[in-house]
Formats: structure tokens, C-alpha cells, sequence
């Protein structure tokens, strides 16, 4: 998946950062050069300096192959109109806008703005969502974006299906914290069996997530 960012300030820079953790493609436009300069040196990514409304910006960073368009300025109206555009012009992106004021949200809504949100964990949150697995679903992210609360679905084929959580390798920094079965909270322990149609909660980094979506 491919994302795009407007706006290096604090906001963009934590949720580029985040989702480069997550080995998503991120190109950023940022209107101060030295800014630009900054973060393209710091994360190794493209960084194109220029107005997030133009156009020919928006066209030389790859919109067109960018699913998600993330317009996290500390503008209110500036977000709203560049995520106008990106809708009007290229159609296909799916559009998320930081928002200072609360008081935006409905009318962002109403404008055609897909997701609006204050919080740049809640958007890394909503990106990562859409490059879940079929077994694994990312609920949250917290600890400035380094953490992911996260659902697995027992499948028949599950490797995990019918084991004892003290028997299964578990990757990285990854814990079971509870397991959901129609409807019930079970506090995970070591002898929990996880049983098929099972929705186990796990905690862990990035790296422990992505590596458990490849190999459950």
C-alpha cells in the first residue's frame, strides 16, 4: 500500500514515521524546504516541497497509485480543500483530515471527506487498518504510534488453532491479553486453549504484527 501525506509539521512527521515502521510507502509534500529538506534526510523518504493543493504536486508524488491521501496540516480549511481535490480530480483515493476544531467534523463529513480525525495515532490506526490480513486486524495504536492492539481470527487453518497459548511461539514482543469466545472475555493464561472461531487480543510492535500476519 502506498500513502500520501500533506504537512510535516509535528503530526505529519510522527505519522510518516509510523507508517514507515509499518513498511507502508509514504511520499510527503511539505511547503517549507528546509522542513522538506529535514525529514526527507531524517527518514530516508521522498519529500516533495510544494503546496498540497496543486495539482502537479499532487501528480508528481503519485496520487494516482496513492490509496490513502492523509492531509494532516494545522490548517482546518486547508485539509478540507486539498482533500476536495484529491476526491474531484483523481476520484479513487480514499481521503483522511486532521482536524483542529470539533466543530469541523460534521461538515467535513457532509463535504465528502472520508475520515476526519485529531489524533495522528488515530490515523495511522485507520491507514494500517486497511492493510490487514484476512486473519489479523489492527484495532489501535498507542506509545506515539511504536505499539498496535490487534485481533486474530482463528481459522480452521489457524497454526494456532487447538494449542495452549504457553505452547505457541509467539514473534517478537508480541503477548495474548485475552481471548473472545461468543461474546465471553477470557483473561489469557498459559494452559487458555484457543479453539477455532476464537478472537485472540495480542499486543506487540509492528515488526511482531507484520510478522504474525505472514505466518499464522
Amino acid at each position: 500500500m502506498k500513502a500520501l501525506v500533506i504537512g510535516g509539521g509535528k503530526v505529519g512527521y510522527f505519522l510518516v514515521k509510523t507508517l514507515l515502521e509499518h513498511n507502508t510507502k509514504v511520499t510527503l509534500i511539505e511547503k517549507d524546504r528546509d522542513r522538506a529538506e529535514l525529514i526527507s534526510k531524517e527518514l530516508n523518504i521522498e519529500v516533495l516541497c510544494g503546496d498540497g493543493s496543486d495539482i502537479s504536486i499532487l501528480t508528481d508524488a503519485g496520487i494516482q497509485n496513492s490509496e490513502i491521501v492523509a492531509a494532516v496540516t494545522g490548517n482546518d480549511e486547508e485539509n478540507l480543500v486539498i482533500c476536495q481535490i484529491v476526491k474531484v480530480s483523481f476520484g479513487k483515493s480514499k481521503t483522511i483530515a486532521r482536524i483542529n476544531n470539533p466543530k469541523n467534523i460534521k461538515m467535513f463529513n457532509q463535504l465528502g471527506v472520508d475520515k476526519t480525525v485529531c489524533s495522528t495515532e488515530v490515523i495511522a490506526s485507520m491507514i494500517n487498518n486497511e492493510m490487514n490480513s484476512d486473519n489479523v486486524k489492527i484495532i489501535q495504536t498507542f506509545d506515539k504510534g511504536n505499539m498496535v492492539l490487534a485481533e486474530v481470527f482463528i481459522r480452521a487453518k489457524n497454526s494456532w488453532g487447538n494449542q495452549f497459548i504457553r505452547d505457541i511461539k509467539l514473534p517478537g514482543n508480541l503477548v495474548v491479553i485475552s481471548v473472545i469466545r461468543k461474546d465471553e472475555v477470557i483473561y489469557a493464561k498459559g494452559d487458555t486453549k484457543i479453539l477455532k472461531d476464537d478472537i485472540v487480543m495480542v499486543v506487540g510492535n509492528h515488526e511482531a504484527v507484520d510478522h504474525l500476519k505472514a505466518h499464522l
